[in-house]
């Protein structure tokens, strides 16, 4: 059985740069730990997840979003 093709978020709003200032959308993809989601996983085409990544290491340098999440007790 195939899986059904993930199409780009960004590129179905025709969005030509992505944020870093958008810290809402990108800590949805980011994992619990702190991780950059795949391209393989969240869908993304290459160009988006290029801007992504880059996108997500600006926000955390200036701690828009944090490196690793909190622990909770």
């Amino acid at each position: 059985m195939l899986k059904k093709r993930r199409i780009c978020r960004f590129c179905e709003e025709k969005e030509l740069f992505v944020d870093y200032k958008d810290d809402k959308r990108l800590v949805r993809f980011t994992t619990e730990q702190g991780k950059i989601i795949p391209r393989r996983t969240s869908g993304t085409c290459a160009h988006h997840q290029r801007m992504l990544t880059t996108a997500i290491k600006r926000a955390r340098h200036l701690a828009l979003i944090p490196y690793v999440a909190e622990l909770v007790k």
